[in-house]
């Protein structure tokens, strides 16, 4: 997983740069997110622990993905208004991507190796899976859609990152 940091992405601005270079030196939590799904409260609880831990090298990451229900039709402007007005994202954000299939985008190739709690890696299951990635890149847990941002186990992981 060296390599993670080194892979390509396109901010929701449409600006090309490389996931090390999007999160700096911080330990993050990459979210595929989506607009219109029954998760999508989890923003709050994401931007909560954006602000809270923001100041101690760490950032939420959000990946629109529409492959789930095409609960993300919008378009980068879209996504970006509404994140902004409802949930008051102030996190960095990606173009969209696919995050399963063939045309799964790079970074997903590699997270999706990762074995979550129980030992299962493979497919994203749904909107709102979450990474845990180290300053370093290593992918350092995997938490499936329903555990929500303030979920113990999923805060430790982080606390734990942060040192």
């Amino acid at each position: 997983m060296s390599d993670l940091r080194s892979l390509p992405v396109t901010t929701l601005q449409g600006n090309d740069t490389t996931f090390g270079d999007l999160t700096g030196d911080k330990v993050s939590l990459v979210v595929n997110v989506a607009s219109k799904c029954g998760l999508t409260p989890q923003y709050t609880k994401l931007e909560a622990l954006q602000r809270e831990l923001s100041g101690k090298a760490f950032t939420v990451v959000g990946f629109p993905c529409n492959q789930f229900g095409a609960q993300e039709p919008g378009t980068a402007a879209e996504i970006e208004t509404f994140c902004s007005t409802t949930y008051g994202v102030t996190f960095p954000m990606t173009s969209k991507i696919d995050v399963n299939g063939e045309d799964r985008d790079p970074l997903y190739q590699m997270l999706t190796e990762t074995a979550d709690a129980e030992g299962n890696a493979g497919d994203i299951q749904w909107n709102f899976e979450k990474f845990v990635i180290g300053r370093d890149g290593a992918v350092l847990g995997r938490f499936r859609p329903l555990v929500e941002p303030d979920d113990p186990a999923l805060r430790s992981c982080i606390d734990s990152a942060l040192g």
